[in-house]
């Protein structure tokens, strides 16, 4: 995941938890106020109630004239009174008014109440659970009680306090056994609270569409400053490091300045100058060092081609020398002769060597019996072997073309070198098969093996471990640019002591 995702995943939560818990706070707040309104609301319509009880009980209740469709109490002792013009009147007690108050409540959708009694007097005023829960409580407190409730059209909050019994109140109810001071009922208040769940759940839509909205341009905010403070510079800095030490020469500027990634930039170009500096001082070094090991290999390969070339002519001027003072003796110059004939031929396969090293000649190819062209080269090579035993193991049943001079310097030099590690007896192994793409040709010994710190060096011009009477160390060298030539792989494997495998892969033309 990328720095950019990572801080604006982090922003992001902690914006959402930080603006969800302000929403859950804040709609709770809405839900405790309303709730508290609404409690305030009921208790002020129940004391109004209660005064207006009050007022009608201290008047000893209101008469009305008699209209059609006014019922006279049937649990009055004098309902209803005449006027001196016969007029009727019909009365009306706290318990009655009430009741009429509470039709023109229930009428208005906005409120309901009524009185209620756990023995009332009217079956119409007989309490449901919560009323009936309530009236019990009052018996051992005269503490308001208020709950919510759920209704099929919402929320309702349900009010009940106690009404007690007063001097007043006596006129009607002495004769039921109640006295001053007597809870004789309860007032019940209904407060629908749908308008307000209402308004809160319109206040809460409206509330989480602007968190949604600030979270959201918060968001876009900080990724465009983070993309332009930081992942562009951070960017720019990346590519400078990727392509480094070319990207110095780019005219893209570094981004710097005083903050953490200036600082990254400024340091970050301090670093390339060290190490312009350091690749310079070390190219120096490195051409101080091959120029010392040129004139070391020099030196090397300067001593070994004076000795191969020294000693056949000193054996040669001996020859003339003999000659000279016997120039009448056939034999001995016929003999001298060989001789001389021999110190040329190897001063001229030296001077070959150096010609053909590092010389790159066009292929001459031919057909051949590479099987039969490897035992011919190797027994150019029986002089002076010791006691040294041969293994052939030749498939290769079919001519290939190859260029025959190339490969047989490459066999005789690795054929001379495995004879040179045999120090008293041993046994050369030849191998030659058929891979996928061409042929291989395997020369293995059992003699002192190779170091295995030399083993990167034995290809390079001039190295030897040989003394310097028997080599010049161009050997394997001029093997290994031969089989390059022949666009062939040659690999090397030895232990200390244990012998050394050569085996060259040669493409089949």
């Amino acid at each position: 995941m990328r720095l950019r995702t990572k801080f604006l995943t982090a922003i992001g939560t902690v914006l959402i938890l930080s603006f969800g818990f302000t929403f859950y706070r804040m709609s709770k707040f809405q839900d405790e106020l309303v709730v508290s309104q609404a409690r305030q609301q009921a208790q002020i319509l129940a004391q109004q109630v209660i005064l207006t009880r009050k007022w009608v009980a201290d008047h000893h209740g209101v008469y009305l004239e008699k209209k059609p469709g006014m019922v006279e109490s049937p649990f009055l002792e004098s309902p209803v009174v005449f006027d001196q013009n016969k007029k009727e009147y019909v009365k009306f007690n706290p318990a009655k008014v009430t009741r009429a108050l509470s039709e023109y409540a229930d009428n208005s959708d906005l409120w309901t109440f009524k009185v209620t009694s756990l023995d009332p007097i009217n079956p119409a005023n007989y309490p449901d659970d919560f009323e009936a829960a309530s009236l019990s409580a009052f018996k051992s407190s005269n503490d308001k009680i208020t709950s919510i409730e759920k209704s099929k059209d919402g929320r309702v909050l349900r009010f009940m306090i106690p009404l007690m019994t007063e001097k007043s109140c006596l006129e009607c109810h002495s004769r039921h056994g109640y006295k001053a001071g007597d809870v004789r009922g309860g007032l019940s208040l209904t407060i629908p609270m749908k308008q307000a769940d209402a308004a809160i759940a319109q206040n809460n839509r409206m509330l989480l569409g602007f968190a949604v909205l600030a979270v959201l341009l918060t968001i876009l905010v900080l990724y465009m400053l983070i993309d332009f403070i930081v992942v562009r510079k951070v960017k720019i800095l990346s590519n400078r490091m990727i392509h480094f030490p070319e990207s110095e020469s780019s005219p893209e500027e570094l981004p710097l300045g005083g903050d953490e990634i200036g600082e990254l930039s400024a340091k970050f170009q301090n670093l390339g100058k060290r190490l312009a500096e350091s690749q310079d001082e070390l190219e120096k070094t490195r051409e101080q060092i091959y120029q010392s090991e040129k004139l070391a290999a020099l030196g090397r390969f300067s001593a070994g081609v004076a000795h191969e070339i020294n000693n056949p002519l000193g054996g040669m001027l001996n020859c003339v020398k003999s000659i000279k003072e016997a120039p009448d003796n056939a034999d001995l110059r016929n003999r001298y002769i060989d001789l001389i004939e021999k110190g040329l031929k190897r001063i001229e396969l030296t001077s070959r060597q150096l010609l053909n090293f590092g010389r790159k000649e066009p292929l001459q190819l031919k057909k051949v019996d590479v099987d039969a062209l490897i035992k011919e080269c190797f027994s150019l090579m029986t002089y002076n072997l010791k006691e040294i035993s041969f293994d052939y193991n030749l498939a290769l049943k079919q001519p290939v073309a190859i260029d025959v001079e190339a490969l047989k310097q490459v066999i005789i030099n690795i054929g001379l070198n495995a004879i040179q590690a045999i120090s008293e007896q041993g046994n050369i192994r030849v191998q030659s098969y058929e891979n996928g793409s061409g042929i291989v040709i395997s020369i293995s010994d059992d003699g002192a093996g190779i170091e295995d710190e030399n083993i990167r060096k034995i290809f390079d011009p001039f190295f030897t471990t040989k003394d310097i009477n028997e080599g010049t160390g161009l050997g394997l060298s001029v093997t290994y640019a031969q089989v390059q030539r022949m666009e062939g792989h040659i690999h090397v494997t030895s232990k200390k002591n244990r012998g050394s495998c050569f085996k060259i892969e040669l493409p089949r033309k």
